[in-house]
């Protein structure tokens, strides 16, 4: 019995032992959305638009209107509460099955009030994006 002590414990122990060499998707999907609201908080509005996830290419004229509602939401937030400075994960919640994720971002605004807020995100051939 002695020698087979080892050997029934081992698999636990590798179960237990060590984090996956995974990333969690959580929290790639948090930092995925971090990066896109800081490109719109830079004035990189094209690239916060391509952060959303479109199936099919969109037309110019409109991705020309989402450029220019992403333009129209920091100014709208620049009057509210002078303007949003800076943007952190707050949190993440994923189901890996069906590729799609809840970010949780705190939005840290200039006139000191913070909000967080909730960005549902969708992973396609691993590049997670804003639904």
């Amino acid at each position: 019995m002695r020698k087979l002590f080892p050997f029934l414990f081992l698999p636990l122990l590798l179960a237990c032992s060590g984090k996956s060499s995974e990333p969690d998707a959580a929290q790639l999907a948090a930092n995925a959305a971090k990066t896109y609201y800081e490109q719109l908080l830079k004035g990189d509005y094209g690239s916060f638009v391509d952060g959303r996830y479109q199936p099919t290419e969109l037309p110019e004229n409109y991705r020309q209107q989402l450029i220019a509602n992403a333009k129209m939401f920091v100014g709208q937030e620049e009057k509210e509460h002078k303007g949003i400075k800076s943007v952190s994960v707050a949190d993440g919640r994923a189901d890996t099955a069906k590729h799609v994720a809840n970010a949780f971002l705190t939005f840290s605004y200039g006139d000191g009030t913070k909000e967080q807020v909730v960005v549902p995100m969708v992973e396609v051939k691993k590049v997670w994006y804003m639904r």
